[in-house]
């Protein structure tokens, strides 16, 4: 089959397109023929060494992709419990390999794709959107009728968290770089927009939240935090989910004191290991929402997977609105 292989790491540039050995599923495991896998930013920070965590080359990135079952391994089931079988349509998650003709995984690291869902959207959904879901729900308690700000409200898990916290009833502050971002957050439900290269973040959060905000979700990090933390009214939350920018902020402790905020982490891996109940909540929540309609993950641009590079750099240099995808004949 073929597949992008990372045999060295650095920049986009060292992945390339071979022909590697059909993985075959073991006990527990199936294989998907993968019809479209989904480009993250992670995904280029893994090939750069610059991860929190490391993976041996050669690897096969990749985390998110969708297709058709064409092989099942002893006892397998998905993650809602049923019994998999050749020629199920799934949607999954997984560290590394999705950007592979087949991908094997555990079965429950895979869901069936609700009826009308394309390949392109249901590898487009479940990292983003459970990811902004967490943030906003488990980890902010956001409630309808609150106002948010999502910072980076042009990317991945910016305008799911814009779609999301409109659908939930909130009152959305999108701030990102450019105008077209800002359109597309706009369409997604955001009713205040700020260009943060045009504007003075804080001064601009100030004339149009003059009466604060009850809660931020940032995954850009870097000089954009503390203007959105000085924006929240007493009480309200902060919740970090990562740092695009690629600088950590440090954020004076005062604010925190002053405002009697409440600072969140927000990681992927703890939830699952601690908030067990919760997650299972917030993805039934979401696959409802995406089988209705309500929800759907806004693709900027798509790609072939002979074109893998070429993605990997759109996503990496900031160009990418939503989310970006590759297509594979499969």
């Amino acid at each position: 089959m073929r597949a992008a292989l990372c045999r060295e790491y650095g920049s986009p540039d060292v992945v390339r397109v071979e022909e590697v050995r059909l993985p075959e599923p073991g006990p527990g495991e199936v294989r998907v023929r993968v019809g479209a896998a989904a480009v993250n930013f992670p995904d280029v920070l893994l090939i750069a060494n610059r991860y929190q965590m490391t993976v041996p080359t050669p690897f096969v990135p990749g985390s998110e992709f969708a297709g058709v079952v064409d092989a099942v391994g002893d006892g397998a089931v998905d993650g809602t419990g049923r019994p998999l079988a050749v020629g199920d349509r799934v949607f999954g998650t997984t560290m590394i390999g999705a950007f592979a003709e087949q991908v094997v995984v555990g079965g429950s690291s895979v869901r069936p794709v609700p009826a009308g869902v394309d390949d392109a959207a249901a590898a487009a959904f479940g990292v983003a959107h459970r990811t902004a879901m967490y943030a906003l729900r488990t980890v902010g308690g956001l409630a309808a009728g609150q106002r948010l700000v999502v910072l980076g409200a042009g990317g991945g898990v910016g305008l799911a968290a814009v779609q999301l916290g409109a659908v939930l009833g909130a009152e959305v502050v999108a701030v990102a770089s450019a105008d077209d971002k800002l359109a597309v957050a706009a369409a997604n439900g955001a009713s205040i927009l700020i260009n943060y290269r045009e504007r003075d973040l804080r001064s601009a959060l100030r004339a149009e939240v003059p009466d604060g905000v009850d809660l931020v979700v940032d995954p850009v990090g870097g000089a954009l935090s503390e203007p959105a933390l000085r924006a929240l009214r007493f009480g309200g939350r902060f919740v970090t989910v990562g740092f695009a920018s690629g600088e950590i902020p440090r954020i004076p402790l005062n604010l925190v004191l002053l405002k009697g905020a409440h600072v969140l982490g927000f990681q992927m891996r703890d939830i699952m290991a601690h908030l067990a109940a919760e997650a299972e909540r917030d993805d039934a929540e979401l696959t409802d929402l995406l089988a209705a309609g309500r929800v759907r993950p806004h693709i900027g641009a798509t790609f072939p997977l002979d074109d893998v590079v070429a993605a990997l750099r759109h996503v990496g240099d900031g160009k990418a609105i939503g989310k970006t995808v590759l297509t594979l004949a499969g």
